[in-house]
Protein backbone atom coordinates (compact mmCIF):
# COMPACT_ATOMS: atom_id res chain seq x y z
CA UNK A 1 0.00 0.00 0.00
CA UNK A 2 1.44 3.35 -0.97
CA UNK A 3 1.16 6.69 0.79
CA UNK A 4 -1.58 7.93 -1.56
CA UNK A 5 -3.81 4.92 -0.77
CA UNK A 6 -3.26 5.38 2.97
CA UNK A 7 -4.21 9.08 2.68
CA UNK A 8 -7.43 8.18 0.83
CA UNK A 9 -8.38 5.66 3.55
CA UNK A 10 -7.66 8.17 6.32
CA UNK A 11 -9.84 10.80 4.61
CA UNK A 12 -12.66 8.27 4.15
CA UNK A 13 -12.51 7.24 7.81
CA UNK A 14 -12.65 10.87 8.92
CA UNK A 15 -15.64 11.60 6.66
CA UNK A 16 -17.51 8.54 7.95
CA UNK A 17 -16.80 9.42 11.59
CA UNK A 18 -17.94 13.03 11.09
CA UNK A 19 -21.10 11.89 9.28
CA UNK A 20 -21.87 9.44 12.08
CA UNK A 21 -21.73 12.30 14.61
CA UNK A 22 -24.58 13.98 12.71
CA UNK A 23 -26.99 11.05 12.79
CA UNK A 24 -29.02 9.58 15.63
CA UNK A 25 -31.34 6.57 15.66
CA UNK A 26 -34.79 7.00 17.18
CA UNK A 27 -35.25 4.09 19.62
CA UNK A 28 -38.76 4.73 20.95
CA UNK A 29 -42.18 5.90 19.83
CA UNK A 30 -42.20 9.00 22.05
CA UNK A 31 -41.95 11.39 19.08
CA UNK A 32 -44.60 9.80 16.86
CA UNK A 33 -46.05 10.78 14.42
CA UNK A 34 -43.13 13.12 13.59
CA UNK A 35 -40.53 10.37 13.82
CA UNK A 36 -40.80 6.66 14.47
CA UNK A 37 -38.66 3.99 16.09
CA UNK A 38 -35.96 3.03 13.60
CA UNK A 39 -35.83 6.41 11.87
CA UNK A 40 -32.52 8.23 11.68
CA UNK A 41 -32.52 11.98 12.34
CA UNK A 42 -29.94 14.41 10.99
CA UNK A 43 -28.38 16.61 13.67
CA UNK A 44 -26.29 19.67 14.23
CA UNK A 45 -23.94 19.51 17.19
CA UNK A 46 -23.53 21.99 20.04
CA UNK A 47 -19.87 20.98 20.35
CA UNK A 48 -18.12 18.67 17.91
CA UNK A 49 -14.41 18.57 18.65
CA UNK A 50 -14.51 22.26 19.57
CA UNK A 51 -16.69 23.30 16.62
CA UNK A 52 -20.07 24.78 17.54
CA UNK A 53 -22.66 24.22 14.81
CA UNK A 54 -25.35 25.81 16.96
CA UNK A 55 -25.58 27.28 20.43
CA UNK A 56 -28.02 26.05 23.08
CA UNK A 57 -28.62 29.79 23.63
CA UNK A 58 -30.42 29.76 20.26
CA UNK A 59 -32.76 26.85 21.07
CA UNK A 60 -36.39 27.93 20.91
CA UNK A 61 -39.80 26.46 21.68
CA UNK A 62 -40.64 23.90 19.01
CA UNK A 63 -37.05 22.75 18.41
CA UNK A 64 -36.37 19.03 18.70
CA UNK A 65 -33.19 18.48 20.69
CA UNK A 66 -31.04 15.60 21.84
CA UNK A 67 -30.05 15.93 25.47
CA UNK A 68 -28.46 13.99 28.29
CA UNK A 69 -31.34 13.29 30.65
CA UNK A 70 -30.96 12.97 34.41
CA UNK A 71 -33.82 10.46 34.39
CA UNK A 72 -32.79 8.18 31.51
CA UNK A 73 -29.65 6.36 30.46
CA UNK A 74 -28.56 7.51 27.03
CA UNK A 75 -29.59 10.50 24.92
CA UNK A 76 -33.23 11.58 24.64
CA UNK A 77 -34.76 13.14 21.50
CA UNK A 78 -37.72 15.34 22.48
CA UNK A 79 -39.26 18.73 21.68
CA UNK A 80 -38.80 21.95 23.66
CA UNK A 81 -42.25 23.07 24.83
CA UNK A 82 -41.29 25.96 27.15
CA UNK A 83 -38.27 28.01 28.19
CA UNK A 84 -37.96 29.67 31.58
CA UNK A 85 -35.61 30.86 34.28
CA UNK A 86 -34.92 29.29 37.66
CA UNK A 87 -32.58 31.26 39.95
CA UNK A 88 -31.08 33.03 36.91
CA UNK A 89 -30.48 29.80 34.98
CA UNK A 90 -32.22 29.16 31.66
CA UNK A 91 -34.16 25.90 31.76
CA UNK A 92 -36.08 24.03 29.08
CA UNK A 93 -39.28 22.08 29.55
CA UNK A 94 -39.12 19.18 27.12
CA UNK A 95 -41.66 16.54 26.04
CA UNK A 96 -42.02 13.74 23.56
CA UNK A 97 -44.81 14.55 21.09
CA UNK A 98 -46.46 11.20 21.78
CA UNK A 99 -46.13 11.44 25.58
CA UNK A 100 -48.95 12.63 27.85
CA UNK A 101 -46.66 14.56 30.19
CA UNK A 102 -43.43 16.53 29.96
CA UNK A 103 -40.11 14.94 30.85
CA UNK A 104 -39.68 14.75 34.66
CA UNK A 105 -36.88 17.32 35.02
CA UNK A 106 -36.04 20.67 33.49
CA UNK A 107 -33.08 20.61 31.11
CA UNK A 108 -30.20 23.11 31.20
CA UNK A 109 -28.20 24.40 28.24
CA UNK A 110 -25.28 22.19 29.22
CA UNK A 111 -27.39 19.05 28.80
CA UNK A 112 -28.38 19.88 25.21
CA UNK A 113 -25.94 18.16 22.87
CA UNK A 114 -27.65 18.32 19.46
CA UNK A 115 -30.58 19.80 17.60
CA UNK A 116 -32.50 18.05 14.83
CA UNK A 117 -32.01 19.82 11.52
CA UNK A 118 -35.14 20.93 9.73
CA UNK A 119 -36.03 21.85 6.17
CA UNK A 120 -39.12 24.01 5.61
CA UNK A 121 -40.11 23.33 9.21
CA UNK A 122 -39.87 19.54 8.91
CA UNK A 123 -37.16 17.48 10.64
CA UNK A 124 -34.66 15.77 8.35
CA UNK A 125 -35.35 12.07 8.75
CA UNK A 126 -34.09 8.93 7.03
CA UNK A 127 -36.98 6.50 7.62
CA UNK A 128 -36.48 3.03 9.12
CA UNK A 129 -32.78 2.64 8.25
CA UNK A 130 -31.91 2.75 11.95
CA UNK A 131 -33.58 -0.60 12.62
CA UNK A 132 -30.27 -2.23 11.70
CA UNK A 133 -28.56 -0.39 14.56
CA UNK A 134 -31.42 -1.17 16.97
CA UNK A 135 -31.23 -4.85 16.10
CA UNK A 136 -27.43 -4.97 16.49
CA UNK A 137 -27.56 -3.18 19.85
CA UNK A 138 -30.42 -5.38 21.08
CA UNK A 139 -32.76 -2.49 21.90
Amino acid sequence: MNLKEIAVYVVLIIVVLLAAQHLNVVVSGSMEPVMYRGDIVVLEQANLLGFHEFSPDDVKVGDIVVYNAAWHEGPVIHRVIDIGQINGTTVFKIKGDNNNVADPYYVTKGQIKSRVLTFNGHPLIIPKVGYISIWIRGL
